[in-house]
């Protein structure tokens, strides 16, 4: 067992509010709190009183980490913040890093980009889902939307050899253009996924118990949900139809047609279905970038930045002294600031950099979805019941890598 003894106690936390009232302890080892998160309860029967979110105990300090790297090895720290979205915490951190070099990208690249930002975000969502119901009881529909993430899993190995954490958007580009025979692949996936989502939602949307357990729980309303800062689906199922993708357009999503799904009750079953539905819209993107992707360079023609071709290595001194300065001395962005932000899985997720002229970034930090979203269980929680806390904690979709980075 785990020492615990560092926690603060409950009397630091909170002043309770009632004199007959009991404080309980939800976490940090929980497996309803999807990761080391602490939730301390006053409660009043089973009604909860009022609830505190700790966090802190995953003790990562990859944000300190990364102001001791150079800007390419910053990017295998944005994999494992989100690990649920690693492409997209690549994207996120390439972008930032771009605007620093005023660096532009090739059509293709983008593209592939949003291929496999959309193909992140709906494994996010995969296991979301598949948890979500797990923690309510619903075992069948996680074998079932599982299965769907292992072929995404699937086609992120083929692309770049690893399923999880792949590092393969990097800043001017990609790491390798798509393989032979991805695209057969992928295409495979586009036409059997829906049908796969199809039966998940005839398990639950219209399944009275699944009902019960999530219609008007948790109901975050539009201005809360501006006051405490959320995005992603949160914000859209309370009715705030915001999403960078659309807003503030990158890598050529403003190419693209897709929807932004809201709801308009903004309680958990709301967020459910928001969610269902940016999967379908996510099937929609990647098969408009797969049919219209372009021919010519993934990446940026700037060799200080990119990497030559590995066919030029072998035959030019000059490509490999390129690739040799580029790998061990890096890049230096001039001084400056920048931010970047993208519609990640969760919400808003950017990274804002300051450069000192030198070889690592001076600061870097990340707006993180997650943590900004977590403050909204505090106020959906007060008065529900205890068991409704696991599926409003189940609804936000929290990934601790990224809270406690």
């Amino acid at each position: 067992m785990s020492d615990l003894s560092f926690m603060p106690s409950t009397e630091t936390i909170f002043e309770r509010k009632g004199e007959n009232t009991m404080v309980v302890n939800m976490g940090p080892q929980h497996p309803s709190t999807h990761g080391v998160l602490r939730v301390v309860c006053e409660l009043d029967g089973e009604t909860i009183v009022q609830a505190k979110c700790q966090i802190g105990y995953l003790h990562t300090g990859m944000e300190k980490e990364a102001e001791y790297q150079q800007y390419h090895k910053c990017v295998v720290m944005t994999d494992r913040m989100d690990y649920l979205n690693a492409n997209g915490n690549n994207l996120a951190h390439a972008l930032a890093v771009e605007k620093l070099l005023g660096c532009e990208i090739p059509r293709r690249g983008s593209y592939l980009r949003v291929i496999l930002a959309e193909l992140s975000r709906i494994a996010s969502h995969c296991v979301w889902l598949g948890t979500h119901a797990l923690d309510l009881g619903a075992m069948t529909p996680f074998f079932y939307i599982m299965q769907q993430r292992e072929m995404i899993l699937d086609l992120f190995e083929m692309f770049s050899g690893v399923r999880m954490m792949p590092s393969w958007i990097v800043p001017g580009g990609l790491r390798g253009d798509m393989p032979d025979g991805f695209e057969l692949r992928l295409r495979d996936f586009l036409r059997e996924f829906p049908k796969e989502l199809d039966v998940v939602e005839t398990m639950l949307v219209e399944n009275p118990i699944w009902m019960e357990r999530t219609q008007n729980i948790g109901i975050l309303t539009a201005q809360e949900t501006l006051e405490l800062g959320c995005s992603g689906p949160i914000a859209r199922a309370s009715g705030v139809a915001w999403d960078l993708r659309k807003s503030n357009p990158y890598s050529c999503y403003e190419e693209f047609d897709f929807q932004i799904p809201v709801g308009a009750m903004g309680d958990v079953y709301d967020r459910f279905l928001v969610r269902l539905a940016e999967m379908k819209e996510s099937v929609k993107i990647i098969t408009q970038a797969i049919d219209g992707l372009p021919e010519g360079p993934y990446n940026t023609e700037d060799r200080k930045i990119a990497p030559p071709p590995r066919a030029e290595i072998d035959s030019s001194m000059e490509s490999l002294i390129h690739h040799f300065k580029l790998y061990t001395e890096g890049y230096h962005p001039p001084v400056g600031e920048a931010y970047a932000g993208i519609e990640g899985s969760k919400g808003e997720l950017g990274f804002y950099i300051i450069s000192d002229g030198s070889n690592k970034p001076y600061r870097w930090h990340e707006r993180p979805s997650s943590f900004m979203n977590l403050k909204s269980l505090e106020v959906l929680a007060e008065g529900r019941l205890i068991a409704d806390l696991i599926a409003i904690i189940g609804s936000i979709d929290i990934v601790l890598g990224e809270i406690d980075r």
